[in-house]
């Protein structure tokens, strides 16, 4: 694709590789969530990659991480960029497998749904394909990251106590920091004043386009290979009564419940290792019977 006719970013990533036996398997490509990274899966995907034996791509969405930003942020465009990045990295060819929590669920969902040549097999984690609003806690967490910004604190631990005023988990305080660099564009060069990564204008503008889901059944859109739903069942996002919706979208799906709240794969990392990669070896197993 030609740099003038492209409107998509090209996505920072990090590749965990399989053995030299491994290269021909599908490739399992990872995305996270809203103010993540591909940093937050750094540990399951080196394990996916060990026990799968193939290569894992972890991916840092536009305005995340350390891809570009861009002041356009919805589900179309994110679903976009990772189409182009497939194509850009030869991974549609190999049929990847794709698994994506929280934003990155729907984003997976977009793709498969718009694109369901693409993808071998999905794996939703914690977020269904409707319209719902999103958690009141974001609009909570960007208000806070921004006073942070304008006190201009030098210290993690500064940032820290002032968003534990509206966030009293250490663990998603900690996820949220993650976030938090050196100001290195500052005009004092000797400050040593900190900054957030992602553009939180931008998402602050964006927050309710991520409760979205553009594509309806009323559509006709399917995507017909197997999907793995994976539900905290401490968390609100995938309700049993959008299971019927969910069918109609995706007709070869599966639930796998986890004693956890929304960031599963954080709060039980074993367990959903276990489940993910029991269900792929089973599905790739009846693929290869099939003849597929």
């Amino acid at each position: 694709m030609s740099a003038a006719a492209r409107t998509t970013v090209r996505l920072a990533y990090q590749v965990h590789g399989a053995s030299s036996a491994g290269v021909s398997k599908s490739p399992l490509v990872v995305l996270h969530g809203l103010f993540g990274s591909k940093s937050n899966w750094g540990s399951l995907s080196k394990a996916f990659a060990r026990d799968l034996d193939r290569d894992v791509w972890t991916l840092d969405a536009r305005n995340h991480g350390t891809s570009p930003h861009h002041p356009t942020h919805n589900y179309d465009v994110l679903a976009a960029d990772v189409r182009d990045f497939l194509h850009d990295h030869d991974l549609a060819r190999r049929k990847p497998i794709l698994i994506g929590h929280s934003m990155g669920a729907k984003i997976c969902m977009v793709l498969a749904l718009r694109h369901p040549d693409l993808v071998k097999l999905l794996v939703p984690v914690d977020n269904a394909p409707l319209d719902a609003a999103i958690s009141s806690d974001f609009p909570k967490y960007v208000r806070a990251m921004r006073e942070i910004e304008a006190k201009g604190v030098s210290k993690q631990s500064e940032a820290d106590a002032m968003l534990e005023q509206v966030e009293p988990a250490l663990a998603i305080r900690q996820f949220l920091l993650t976030n938090l660099v050196r100001d290195h564009d500052h005009d004092d060069p000797s400050s040593r004043r900190m900054k957030f990564r992602v553009p939180l204008d931008i998402l602050a503008k964006s927050l309710d386009y991520m409760g979205d889901f553009p594509v309806r059944p009323a559509d006709g859109l399917v995507y017909r290979g197997p999907t793995l739903f994976v539900r905290g069942t401490f968390s609100r996002y995938v309700p049993d009564d959008v299971l019927p919706l969910i069918g109609q979208l995706f007709p070869r799906f599966k639930v796998e419940d986890i004693n956890a709240g929304h960031w599963v794969q954080a709060e039980k990392p074993q367990e959903f290792k276990e489940v993910v990669e029991t269900w792929i070896r089973d599905e790739e197993e009846k693929i290869a019977e099939q003849g597929g």
